[in-house]
């Protein structure tokens, strides 16, 4: 069933000696029981449960659901429990008693979540999918990990039988119409009032976005992105069916995708996770393939030690280009160690991972030691934001500086999007409403390794986590920024100013940066949103980029603003005319608001566009180049 996975080459590249991260020392959870196979007879003692023993056959297409529920408790009556899918296909579809309120990191509130597998208060329980086939159906959350540890799902893929997203082939593209082919069986659809509408089971979306795939390579097409394959104001076609499976769209649309290529035609609401990890630890998910889901594909939160190890945001054999609805790994307020090893990533529909806290904004300083605060983001709202013990960071609004820590003694939730913090000792003198707060004991130490970065609709990684970061031996073809390290606390409320960042002996493809999308401002770039900087201090610090293998064809390889202590050396550089250049950028290297910055020891093959440095309000005597660097002219 499972594809054959290509690794990711090391040639040229020095030996790794010994792992650069250990597991953060947080404090632990307290969710009573025993690590995962230490029964009392010992690490051999697991006890298979296999869910055909309740009801259920594999390729049935029978409901799946309360057969699990039944073995998922009789998994508690056992030592070191494995719950086993008898290899073959088993379908899902939401049941009214299996329905629970969560509110989801940058996931759309729309309670009660309805749930497929359900592990809560577990010690200690192993998911064998015998690579077994899971396809769901309507709007549902495959898996949901709750106040748990130890738990571990593998060996299984994540499909829906109809996706929350379409294929289409362009077979003409002319000023007046544009006529695309569908699988109608696969993505069912009607013509409502001339428009284009996608009906499910059980629901029915209105066509709301669109990216272009290249046919030949089944790359996000260059130059489109979040610009837009079909142009500006594209909403105002008329579709008309022309025959069963072909769908001719009237309209002059701004820009006329190419015969031959894929249109990915978005609809649905981002409101399931495919993989759902809350205030659990000690978490592995293995040798899993994730082909699609009704949101973003894992998303972990408040959660301690997550192992990603071969899983795969990857499309169906039945697909071409669409895998997961949104992003492919989402880690938000996570501590001790996230860790992604030879996972691969292609055809999503956000970001392949993505690891940050939440920031919040004060609105009431009502006596000297409290503060109400306010979710700011509708789509990251109703969380569990604090506990007591934890350590939380004030940041002034315009700078983004924190001024200042203090202890959480209480957390109280007022309503879905505020609550009331009690802190052990008064708040900083200084921190008013209309700041923000962060929660450092949230923050992970992030290990991303061996991993494929294949073309998606954003970028590759996101980091904000001021934890010990290592990214090596990964190959990104991303189509926007390979990189991004942001953080802020005015508009999308992901914090997470970074203090220990190593990008070493990675492979930066050609297809970086091919298409524009928020922050892209350079295949690496380090874009923090400060509304009012300040010069004398920096938000991110300690960012190593290492001995790692870039192709541009366009001139921008690094952009970074407000670092604090810089390194950029030991890279190579070869020029690549795969596509044109096209960014406004000029500069190979961007440093704004810099201090502290090193470029040395880099070497370039063939006529690199991006020769020369740019200081924006970076003085000179905060760079320090290598006399080797005379090519930075």
């Amino acid at each position: 069933m499972r594809e054959n996975r290509e690794s990711v080459p090391r040639k040229g590249f020095r030996p790794v000696i010994g792992l650069l991260l250990l597991a953060a020392g947080a404090a632990a959870f307290s969710f009573g029981g025993r690590p995962a196979g230490q029964g009392p007879g010992g690490p051999n003692s697991a006890t298979m449960i296999k869910v055909t023993d309740f009801g259920i056959r594999p390729d049935s297409r029978d409901n799946a659901v309360p057969a699990v529920i039944k073995a998922l408790q009789a998994c508690r009556g056992v030592d070191d429990p494995v719950l086993v899918f008898p290899q073959g296909r088993y379908d899902f579809w939401p049941v009214p008693e299996l329905q629970k309120e969560y509110f989801e990191s940058n996931t759309t509130d729309n309670n009660p979540k309805r749930l497929a597998v359900f592990i809560e208060d577990f010690a200690g329980l192993t998911v064998d999918g015998d690579g077994s086939s899971l396809v769901f159906h309507d709007r549902i959350q495959p898996f949901t990990v709750d106040g748990s540890s130890g738990v571990t799902i593998r060996d299984l893929s994540i499909d829906w039988d109809i996706p929350l997203g379409a294929e289409a082939a362009v077979e003409a593209a002319v000023d007046e119409y544009i006529d695309l082919r569908l699988d109608a069986a696969q993505y069912p659809y009607l013509i409502e009032d001339g428009k284009l509408v996608f009906a499910g089971e059980g629901w029915k979306n209105d066509w709301w976005g669109t990216m272009e795939f290249d046919g030949s390579t089944l790359r996000v097409a260059a130059g489109t992105g979040d610009g837009g394959c079909l142009g500006r104001n594209w909403k105002g076609y008329r579709a008309e069916e022309m025959e069963k499976g072909l769908v001719r769209l009237h309209h002059r649309f701004g820009r006329r995708p190419r015969p031959g290529n894929i249109l990915v035609l978005r609809h649905g609401e981002r409101d399931h996770a495919g993989i759902f990890l809350c205030d659990s630890r000690d978490v592995t998910v293995e040798n899993v393939d994730l082909h699609h889901c009704a949101g973003l594909g894992l998303l972990a939160q408040f959660c301690e030690n997550v192992t990603l190890r071969d899983y795969n945001a990857v499309p169906s054999p039945a697909r071409t280009v669409l895998s997961g609805h949104d992003d492919g790994a989402h880690f938000s307020n996570c501590r001790g160690l996230v860790r992604v090893e030879k996972c691969r990533f292609h055809g999503l529909m956000d970001d392949p991972i993505n690891v940050h806290g939440t920031s919040v904004r004060i609105l009431a300083k009502p006596v000297p030691d409290r503060l109400v605060a306010r979710f700011m983001h509708d789509q990251s709202t109703g969380m569990r934001w604090g506990r007591p013990g934890d350590r939380i960071g004030f940041i002034e609004n315009e700078s983004l500086r924190t001024i200042g820590e203090g202890l959480c003694a209480d957390w109280t939730k007022r309503d879905r999007d505020t609550f009331e913090i009690r802190f052990q000792a008064p708040v900083p003198p200084g921190i008013e409403p209309g700041d923000a707060l962060e929660n450092l004991t949230w923050s992970p130490d992030v290990e991303i390794r061996d991993c494929r970065f294949d073309s998606n609709r954003a970028r590759g990684v996101l980091i904000s986590t001021p934890g010990r970061v290592l990214v090596e031996y990964n190959r990104f073809e991303s189509s926007g920024s390979a990189i991004l390290i942001a953080g802020d606390a005015n508009q999308w409320y992901e914090s997470g100013a970074v203090r220990d960042v190593t990008i070493r002996r990675n492979y930066f493809g050609p297809p970086c940066l091919t298409s524009m999308y928020q922050f892209c401002e350079g295949i690496i770039s380090v874009f923090p949103e400060i509304p009012k900087p300040d010069p004398a201090h920096p938000f991110h610090r300690g960012i190593r980029i290492e001995d790692n293998e870039f192709f541009p064809f366009d001139h921008p390889i690094l952009y970074a603003k407000s670092v604090d202590g810089l390194t950029f050396s030991g890279n190579r550089i070869v020029r690549s005319r795969a596509f044109p250049s096209f960014h406004a950028r000029k500069a190979g290297l961007t440093f704004e608001l810099c201090k502290n910055v090193k470029v040395e020891g880099n070497k370039l093959e063939g006529d690199v566009l991006g020769k020369s440095i740019a200081l924006v309000q970076t003085p000179a005597s905060e760079l320090t180049v290598g006399p080797d660097q005379s090519w930075l002219r």
